[in-house]
């Protein structure tokens, strides 16, 4: 078993729900790989953090190989506060690649650590919205002065997927990631956005206008279906960029993915 720092006496969260599924963070992997690349690469110490991976450590070994492309010397440390599923994860465990620990939101770690990013999907989702702010406060104080935490939601089979992400100055962005193949409309995602918006969804916010701008974009894009749904996306997100209403960060190669990315403060909430 490898050696781990001293658990800190009262882990910071609770247990939750802990299905997870493999390949079923990999929208929010791919966009640390691609958009994130510079933060890795000039990290003195390239530590990242798989906070709350759940029952199956599966996801924490997928961020490790999908993180060496941009780092070879990567380390993830996939943090839980149930004890048992520690003890999953040091059956997998290569130090010192990727090892395993027990923590909460403070994330287990010593003094001289400070991830460059954090990774939690499917982990404050389960919390009161009021209890976001405290999580994020406590994971942002740990984490590298250049660091990054993605706060994520997606669904069982990581096929809708969304994150806010978030630096020692706050939240920076927040992004949908579809696939379009299968799509039947943008606002889907609705069901699976981040706590800190998921309950917003409504008139007068700015996630519930974002959405229905984004659903009219993708109906008048109707036209385009012969072409299939990835270009039938493009068309809709090229509209919204180009009706000014909406500042979408990233380009044409992001959004053939089903990604769409705004600034966070497009959508604060009201």
């Amino acid at each position: 078993m490898p050696s781990r720092p001293r658990p800190a006496a009262r882990p910071i969260g609770t247990v939750t729900r802990g299905t997870t599924n493999p390949n079923r963070l990999r929208r929010g992997d791919r966009w640390l790989v691609a958009t994130q690349a510079r933060r890795l690469r000039s990290a003195a110490d390239p530590l990242v953090i798989d906070l709350g991976y759940g029952a199956s450590p599966v996801t924490a070994r997928e961020l490790r190989d999908r993180l060496r492309r941009v780092r070879p010397d990567v380390r993830v440390v996939g943090v839980e506060i149930d004890p048992e599923r520690v003890a999953q994860g040091d059956l997998i465990a290569e130090p010192p690649s990727l090892t395993f620990r027990h923590g909460g939101f403070e994330m287990g770690l010593e003094r001289d650590e400070a991830p460059v990013l954090v990774r939690a999907f499917n982990v404050l989702r389960q919390y009161d919205e009021a209890e976001v702010p405290g999580a994020w406060s406590a994971i942002q104080t740990r984490m590298a002065p250049d660091g990054l935490l993605l706060d994520g939601t997606c669904d069982e089979i990581g096929r809708i997927a969304s994150w806010v992400a978030v630096t020692s100055e706050g939240p920076q962005s927040l992004t949908i990631s579809l696939r379009v193949d299968s799509l039947e409309r943008p606002s889907i995602v609705a069901e699976r956005l981040p706590k800190v918006l998921i309950h917003r969804n409504v008139p007068g916010e700015p996630v519930h206008a974002l959405l229905q701008d984004l659903d009219t974009a993708w109906d008048r894009a109707a036209p385009l279906v012969p072409y299939g749904n990835r270009a039938r996306f493009v068309a809709a997100v090229t509209a919204l960029a180009q009706e000014g209403r909406w500042t979408i960060l990233g380009g044409e190669k992001r959004w053939r993915l089903g990604e769409l990315t705004i600034p966070w403060s497009a959508v604060t909430p009201t």
